[in-house]
């Protein structure tokens, strides 16, 4: 632009110009923080119904598949739309430990992205009731 037309017009127009630029980016990044947030949160259920599936399923006489179905019991309390397609597993238990994976998927808010996998996995020793040893 010339200087003459510059000192006629001014910078008129430019405030539009920079937030046409800059809105989209920072919608952007709103929305990215927000998916990140719910991916978070899925992950914390998942992690949550783990542990109690692991705290039930350790006590004396409980089975896996009491620490199964526990975790399931906790994803219908905890879960809601936040985590769906879930499953529970408690496959890789032992007679010593216990191990309850849960996995799932978390939803997406950006359009053409799938849904985020969401995974988690705890594990704890079985108790056992033991004799104190004499001598």
């Amino acid at each position: 632009m010339s200087g003459a037309l510059r000192a006629r017009f001014g910078d008129r127009g430019a405030a539009a110009i920079q937030a046409a630029i800059i809105y989209p980016i920072a919608l952007a990044v709103a929305i990215t923080a927000v998916q990140a947030a719910m991916w978070g949160y899925a992950r914390n259920i998942a992690q949550s119904a783990a542990r109690e599936g692991v705290t039930a399923g350790r006590m004396y006489g409980a089975s896996p598949a009491d620490g199964a179905a526990q975790a399931r019991s906790a994803l219908e309390r905890l879960a809601g739309n936040n985590l769906t397609h879930r499953s529970v597993s408690a496959a890789g238990s032992t007679p010593e430990r216990i191990q309850i994976r849960v996995s799932g998927t978390a939803m997406s808010l950006i359009p053409g992205v799938p849904n985020w996998q969401v995974s988690a996995l705890a594990s704890g020793a079985v108790e056992h009731w033991t004799l104190p040893q004499e001598g």
